[in-house]
C-alpha cells in the first residue's frame, strides 16, 4: 500500500493521536514543515519573472515594499493556521461554516472554485516556462526527443518541429504525476525541503557574489531602496509588487491543509474545553508560528535575491524581461556578471524553481478540490482511503489540464498573469474571512495579543487598498488576455 493510501485521515481528531507539544527550540524545529512547503509554492513564477522585472525596471527603489509585503501577510497566514488548530477544519470547511446563512459559505466556496480555474492557467504557464528553459538548456536532447517522437507518431512529430518545447512539457507533466501519485505529505515535504534549501542557498550565494563583480550593488542605492517612497511613475507597479510578493491568496488557502496533514490539530486533539487541551493547543500553535516565520525568512531571502539580481544587473543595462525574450533576458542576470557558462545553469535552475511550484500547487489543489466537491455533496467520502484515491485522480487531472491550457494558449507570461490576477481578486476575501475567524470563531483562550492584531489589521488594510486600486484594471487586462 502506498503512503498516499494509508489509513491516515488528517481531518479527524482521534484521541490516540494526541501528543504533547515540544518544549524547546530544537524539538520544535523538528516539527516544522508546512511553511517550507508554502515557501516552495511562493517562490515561483512571480518571484523569478515579475519581481525580477520590477527590479530591472526601477532598480532598488521598491526594496522596502518587498520586505514589507513578505512580512506583513504572514500575520494572515498565522491566523488561518491558528484557527485550523483550534477547530480541526481545513480552509474550505471553515469558509463553508463561516456563517449561519448557508448562501454566504456557498458563495465563498464558489469564489474559490473560480479562482482555482484561472490559477490553472498559471500552472500551465509554469509548465511552459519549464519546457522552454529545458529546450534552451539542452537543444541537442530536444532535437533527439523530437525526432524520436516523430518516428513513432509522424503527424505529432511534424507539430513538434514547430513547437519543440512541447516534448519537455509532456515529460514535465508525467514527472509531476509520478511525484504526486502514490506519495503523501511526507514525500512532498521531504522533496520540497531539499529543493527549497538548495535553491535558496544558490540564489543567495549568486546575489552575494555580485559584490565581487562589476555589477556590485551600490550601498547608497540599497539604503535609498529602504526609504518609504514610491516614484510617481511606479504607483501601478508598486501595487503589483505588493500583490505578487510574499504569501498570496492560494498560499493562504493551502496553509491550513498542510498544517492538518502535518498533524498539528490531531496532536492538540478535540476541543473539550479542558485546560489540558488549551495547553496542548497553545503549544502546537507556537510550533506553527515558528514554522510560518522560518518559511517567511526563506521566501523573503529568495524574493529579495531575485529582485536584487534584476536591480543590480539588468537595470543598469536597460534590460527588462518581457515578451518572447523573457527567458533570454533573465539568463543575462547570470551571464553578464559571471560568464556565459552560467546560462545553462540558470536555465535548469529556473526550470526547477517553476517545476517546484507547479507540483506543489497541483498537490494542494487536488486536496482542496476533493474537499470542495464533498462540501457540496457532489461526492461522498466515506473513508480516509477513499479520500486518498480521489486526491490521486486529481493529481493526474491538474497536470494534464495545465498542459492542455499551455498547448492552447502558448504564452507562459500571459498565463502567469491570468492566474496572478485571479489571486489578486481573491486576496481581500480570504483576508477578510481571516479577521472573522480571529474575532468570532477561534477559541477565546487562543486569541493573539495586541501586536499581532495590529499587524493583522495592517495587512488587511494594505490588501484592501491594493485591491481597490488594481482589481478594476486587472479584470480589463484579463479580458484582453483571452482575446
Amino acid at each position: 500500500m502506498t503512503e498516499q493510501t494509508e489509513a491516515y485521515d488528517p481531518y479527524s481528531l482521534p484521541s490516540s493521536a494526541v501528543a504533547e507539544p515540544p518544549t524547546n527550540l530544537w524539538d520544535s524545529l523538528k516539527q516544522i514543515g508546512p511553511g517550507i512547503i508554502l515557501a516552495g509554492t511562493i517562490v515561483g513564477s512571480g518571484e523569478l519573472i515579475l519581481t525580477t522585472a520590477i527590479g530591472a525596471k526601477y532598480g532598488f527603489v521598491f526594496l522596502w515594499l518587498i520586505l514589507f509585503s513578505c512580512v506583513i501577510k504572514v500575520f494572515v497566514q498565522v491566523e488561518l493556521g491558528r484557527y485550523a488548530i483550534s477547530s480541526g477544519q481545513p480552509t474550505l470547511g471553515a469558509l463553508k461554516n463561516i456563517s449561519a446563512i448557508r448562501s454566504i459559505g456557498s458563495f465563498l466556496l464558489v469564489w474559490w472554485g473560480v479562482m482555482t480555474f484561472f490559477t490553472v492557467f498559471q500552472l500551465g504557464g509554469m509548465m511552459g516556462g519549464v519546457s522552454q528553459s529545458l529546450k534552451m538548456a539542452m537543444p541537442g536532447a530536444t532535437d533527439r526527443l523530437t525526432r524520436g517522437v516523430g518516428g513513432i507518431a509522424p503527424s505529432f512529430g511534424e507539430y513538434l518541429q514547430i513547437r519543440p518545447e512541447l516534448v519537455w512539457a509532456v515529460i514535465i507533466c508525467l514527472i509531476t504525476i509520478a511525484i504526486l501519485y502514490g506519495g503523501g505529505y511526507r514525500r512532498i515535504e521531504g522533496l520540497t525541503t531539499f529543493l527549497v534549501v538548495g535553491l535558496t542557498l544558490v540564489t543567495v550565494v549568486a546575489t552575494a557574489s555580485l559584490f565581487f563583480t562589476i555589477y556590485a550593488p551600490r550601498w547608497d542605492a540599497i539604503v535609498d531602496g529602504l526609504a518609504l517612497k514610491i516614484p510617481k511613475e511606479g504607483i501601478a507597479d508598486a501595487f503589483a509588487v505588493f500583490g505578487i510578493t510574499g504569501v498570496g491568496a492560494t498560499e493562504l488557502f493551502y496553509y491550513p491543509y498542510w498544517c492538518l496533514e502535518k498533524g498539528y490539530a490531531r496532536y492538540a486533539g478535540v476541543n473539550d474545553g479542558s485546560p489540558e487541551w488549551n495547553r496542548r493547543a497553545q503549544g502546537w500553535i507556537r510550533v506553527m508560528k515558528l514554522d510560518a516565520w522560518i518559511s517567511m525568512i526563506v521566501f523573503t531571502l529568495s524574493t529579495v535575491a531575485f529582485y536584487a539580481m534584476g536591480a543590480a544587473v539588468l537595470h543598469p543595462q536597460g534590460l527588462v524581461p518581457e515578451g518572447s525574450k523573457m527567458i533570454v533576458t533573465l539568463a543575462e542576470m547570470y551571464k553578464a556578471p559571471f560568464g556565459s557558462w552560467t546560462e545553462v545553469f540558470f536555465l535548469i535552475a529556473a526550470g526547477v524553481v517553476l517545476f517546484k511550484t507547479l507540483y506543489l500547487a497541483c498537490a494542494a489543489n487536488s486536496r482542496m478540490t476533493v474537499d470542495f466537491m464533498a462540501l457540496f455533496q457532489w461526492i461522498h467520502v466515506r473513508s480516509a482511503e477513499a479520500r486518498a484515491k480521489l486526491v490521486q485522480r486529481f493529481c493526474i487531472a491538474f497536470p494534464v489540464f495545465a498542459l492542455t491550457l499551455y498547448i492552447v494558449k502558448q504564452d507562459p507570461q500571459v498565463m502567469v498573469k491570468i492566474g496572478g490576477l485571479a489571486q489578486a481578486a481573491t486576496l481581500p476575501m480570504i483576508a477578510s474571512a481571516t479577521l472573522y475567524f480571529r474575532y468570532v470563531k477561534v477559541d477565546p483562550r487562543l486569541k493573539p495579543g495586541w501586536f499581532t492584531d495590529l499587524c493583522l489589521w495592517t495587512a488587511w488594510f494594505a490588501i484592501m487598498v491594493v485591491a481597490a486600486y488594481s482589481i478594476p484594471d486587472s479584470f480589463s487586462k484579463m479580458l484582453k488576455a483571452f482575446q
